[in-house]
């Protein structure tokens, strides 16, 4: 079912951002900027003020204008590797209902196809239900089959779509629902 390899065990776990695991996040980050895409390009510049960004934005006092608070994780391997990372928003706003929703996340490159998305997400939606939410909403855009597959696993209901306002692309919309089975709607 995984074609680059088996898929991972329970080792994995979520880990807010810190210094201790500076280099192994910007050996993430480079990864991601060998690839093609800038994704981490702020902390590949300076990680100590990309960290701190990253808690300005965990708390409504010190959240930028216009973004919502939200807690980053890494998701790291029982050897301290850093194998995804994922921002949990802590509520929606309307353009983040249009894309964004409340969990965003992304898989390193070279484990990407694992088993790693899976379990990324899942362990968030643990993290959503400690913050009481009792559904949440998860997009990708339309191309991304592997995404679509991954947020589905994980009890996605899809919905209608939308189209980004910065690329124009379809935006698959699903939402989970994180209520215990038979809960009252």
């Amino acid at each position: 079912m995984y074609a680059n390899g088996p898929r991972y065990d329970g080792s994995m776990q979520l880990e807010p951002p810190s210094p201790r695991r500076r280099d192994a996040f910007l050996e993430v980050a480079r990864e991601w900027r060998d690839g093609g895409t800038d994704r981490y390009a702020a902390a590949l510049d300076d990680f100590g003020a990309w960290l701190a960004k990253v808690e300005r934005g965990s708390r409504q006092a010190t959240c930028p204008p216009g973004l919502v608070p939200g807690d980053h994780y890494w998701l790291v391997d029982g050897t301290g590797r850093i194998l995804g990372g994922v921002r949990l928003r802590h509520r929606l706003v309307p353009h983040l209902e249009k894309e964004g929703g409340h969990i965003g996340y992304d898989v390193r490159p070279s484990e990407r196809l694992r088993g790693v998305g899976s379990r990324l997400l899942a362990l968030t939606l643990d993290k959503a239900r400690a913050l009481g939410l009792e559904r949440v909403l998860v997009t990708c855009d339309h191309d991304n089959v592997g995404s679509a597959k991954i947020i589905e696993r994980n009890g996605g209901v899809e919905t209608t779509p939308s189209i980004s306002d910065r690329s124009g692309k379809v935006v698959r919309r699903f939402w989970i629902d994180l209520r215990e089975p038979g809960a009252a709607s």
